[in-house]
């Protein structure tokens, strides 16, 4: 069994690790139902988005500058006005169709490197502005007949699951799949890989509960026990909850030992199909750390030096993971 040592977590969150060989942990195949996890997915697919996808980092659509991304097969731009605020709208211009991807932005308005045309937030014929919202963390866009049926009725903003009581230090991280958005939940709606496909982050894992087949809403949610490590010989211990707040997003949360309030929000948000013919997955996550350390201040001060560490931990882990969701669309897709 994996063990760790326990001392009071106010004094030093870390832990001397004593932990097997690779091949000599406890073995959670068993536990692991797929019929567990099939029905987890597909209660969260119940859950409606109200037509809001995550587009890409707050920090990403900066001031002056354009951003292009293809969600859910569409082409769009979005951009900041002179005052901050942020829009999305169709990523080809209304005129010959020139990309806006790379349009520079003047006086809050994209500007098309073709001829010159301005398109402002209030639009104009044949070219209109899409809800968006920024959350401060992330960027959002809705879309209506997309033909998704997780969308459901329009709502006036996105659902967003818990968060830190108070502002943190967060980053986010985007990598590409070749896979579909069930495909990264039901990844992570699998915590028992956990200490397996990630052995360089994890040991031991536990699942402390795993939600039953017919749960009710408000126990649908898995609770995990798992040291994240640092290092070989060190590691810090903590309880974490996952449940999904709508049916493209799952959210992890520590709610006990260090870090506690401490979330990483995994969004998928389809793309479109490749030259392949496989359909394309941006899973943008996003990490919001917390802590009541005194010392977490610093660290937040530091915020632009730790957010690229942050995001390469994030996307180390997401190389596994997009291995697992990838695998489980090419079986899909056979069948």
């Amino acid at each position: 069994m994996n063990e760790v040592r326990t001392e009071r977590p106010s004094v030093n969150p870390l832990r001397r690790l004593h932990r097997p060989r690779w091949a000599e942990q406890e073995p959670t195949w068993a536990a692991a139902k797929p019929g567990l996890i099939r029905a987890a997915l597909n209660r969260a697919r119940a859950r409606a988005t109200g037509g809001w996808y995550v587009l890409a980092a707050s920090r990403e659509v900066r001031p002056g500058k354009a951003f292009g991304r293809v969600v859910a097969g569409r082409e769009l731009v979005a951009w900041r006005d002179t005052d901050g605020a942020l829009h999305v709208g169709p990523g080809a211009c209304p005129h010959l169709g020139a990309a806006l991807c790379d349009a520079p932005v003047h006086e809050g308005q994209l500007v098309c490197r073709w001829h010159g045309l301005a398109l402002g937030p209030a639009g104009r014929p044949g070219w209109r502005t899409l809800p968006a919202h920024d959350d401060g963390v992330l960027a959002w866009v809705r879309l209506e007949g997309t033909g998704d049926p997780v969308d459901g009725e329009p709502t006036e903003a996105p659902v967003i699951g818990p968060r830190p009581p108070v502002p943190g230090l967060d980053a986010v991280a985007t990598v590409i799949g070749r896979c579909e958005p069930d495909d990264v939940i039901a990844n992570r709606l699998d915590p028992w890989h956990g200490a397996w496909l990630h052995p360089y982050s994890f040991t031991a894992l536990r699942v402390l509960s795993a939600p039953a087949i017919d749960c009710p809403p408000a126990e649908d949610r898995f609770l995990v026990e798992v040291t994240f490590t640092l290092g070989k010989r060190y590691g810090v211990p903590v309880v974490a909850e996952f449940s999904c707040p709508d049916a493209r997003t799952i959210t992890m949360r520590i709610v006990d030992g260090e870090g506690a309030g401490s979330v990483v929000e995994t969004h998928a948000t389809p793309l479109r199909t490749g030259p392949d013919g496989v359909p394309r997955t941006a899973v943008i996550e996003a990490v919001l750390a917390h802590s009541d350390r005194p010392g977490f201040a610093k660290a937040h001060t530091a915020g632009p030096l730790v957010r690229p560490l942050m995001r390469v931990v994030a996307a180390r882990l997401w190389r596994d993971d997009l291995d697992y969701a990838e695998r489980r669309y090419a079986l899909r897709s056979r069948s």
